[in-house]
């Protein structure tokens, strides 16, 4: 059944079962005036970082979405580390991305282009830097464009990460294609169908495998890709596809699941890749969704379960960075959308540094001080 979310970052979502166990809903409540345009917090890592978009075009299956079209168009988003420091930062989304994304969350009151007015940290275009790099796929929740991911993108590029965040067409509010065409969401219309959810994040493996097949194949820059280190990340229907590709594509080595139900069902045999969940207090063991519990038993590899106290659904993406450009009042838990941020930096990039560079993080090994806002689960999680 659909429920409507009013999130922190004011990007509310229309979120359906198939994404994840939504908490109860709540009212985002107008803040007096919407503060200027929103800066996205500066990446962490030593290198500058530089985007650029593929539109990629996979003949090989129909739309699933677009019964009209033969193929499947896809558009890549890519940041990079760069030897550039200057020059024009790449927008956050085009003014009418954003005014779909806005209409469709039910956001009024401010200027339809007020998310593509938000500033980014990666140059547009920038030529790429480095050599035989470690992979990291992004995908983002379901009604989201994977702009909404921007923050930990650029953060991974600056770390030594080629990052290829998917827009997984029809699936968002707003999609350009490169005939400068806006796809809309025409899963939208399906969210309550038997088996959506499984057929969405078996739509989504195919994507990243063709995305894969082009990337370290055929783009002009695919030396900078190192094919035996790829990894993947997402975020609710992209934290589920997460799972759905790894079971799909022996390629994709390690992933993480960002507060997200899962669907692909893992053999009773069990599935020995490094997985991590990330997620909110939802997810806590006994909590509202089952699915995580039910996995967990069948993960034979190296896995972690954490959970971040004071989280929501949204706080694992860029959403609760632009609450006051959009005058809404932050509804979230304890977490500002700094710290959300950097929580979720830090453990996403621990989780790829030690399973694609070799690199230990004893920060994955138990609780830190530094961060009291996680736990360690199953043993350990309170339960909601």
């Amino acid at each position: 059944m659909r429920q409507i979310l009013a999130v922190a970052a004011g990007l509310v979502v229309l979120a359906v079962s198939a994404c994840s166990v939504p908490p109860p809903p709540r009212s985002a409540a107008p803040s007096a005036t919407p503060a200027g345009p929103a800066t996205l917090p500066a990446p962490t890592g030593s290198h500058p970082v530089g985007t650029t978009a593929l539109h990629l075009k996979d003949t090989s299956r129909p739309d699933p979405w677009d019964l009209d079209a033969d193929a499947r168009q896809l558009k890549v988003t890519l940041w990079y580390p760069t030897e550039r420091r200057d020059g024009r930062r790449a927008p956050y989304m085009t003014p009418k991305e954003s005014e779909l994304l806005l209409k469709g969350s039910g956001i009024a009151g401010v200027p339809d282009d007020t998310l593509s007015r938000t500033r980014t940290n990666a140059v547009k275009d920038a030529e790429p830097a480095g050599r035989k790099l470690p992979l990291v796929v992004l995908s983002p929740g379901f009604t989201k464009p994977v702009s909404t991911l921007t923050s930990l993108a650029e953060d991974l590029a600056s770390r030594g990460y080629v990052v290829a965040g998917i827009d997984h067409t029809y699936e968002s509010y707003a999609t350009t294609l490169s005939d400068g065409r806006v796809a809309e969401c025409l899963a939208c219309d399906s969210d309550t169908d038997p088996g959506f959810g499984t057929g969405v994040v078996a739509g989504r493996a195919a994507d990243v495998s063709f995305v894969l097949d082009q990337l370290t194949a055929k783009w002009e820059h695919s030396n900078l890709i190192d094919g035996s280190r790829i990894a993947m990340a997402g975020q609710s229907m992209g934290g589920a596809g997460a799972m759905a590709a790894m079971l799909k594509d022996s390629r994709v080595r390690a992933g993480i699941d960002m507060d997200g139900s899962t669907y692909a069902r893992i053999p009773k045999s069990g599935f020995s890749r490094p997985f991590m969940f990330l997620g909110s207090e939802q997810h806590a063991s006994g909590g509202r969704d089952s699915t995580w519990d039910r996995d967990w038993k069948l993960l034979t590899g190296w896995k972690r379960w954490i959970v971040l106290t004071g989280s929501d659904h949204q706080s694992f993406t860029d959403g609760p960075l632009l609450t006051g450009t959009l005058g809404i009042e932050p509804v979230y838990g304890a977490l500002t959308g700094a710290r959300a941020a950097e929580l979720t930096r830090t453990y996403v990039a621990a989780f790829l540094d030690q399973h694609l560079k070799s690199r230990r993080q004893p920060l994955l090994d138990k609780p830190s001080s530094r961060y009291p806002e996680v736990t360690f689960c199953p043993a350990t999680c309170r339960r909601p």
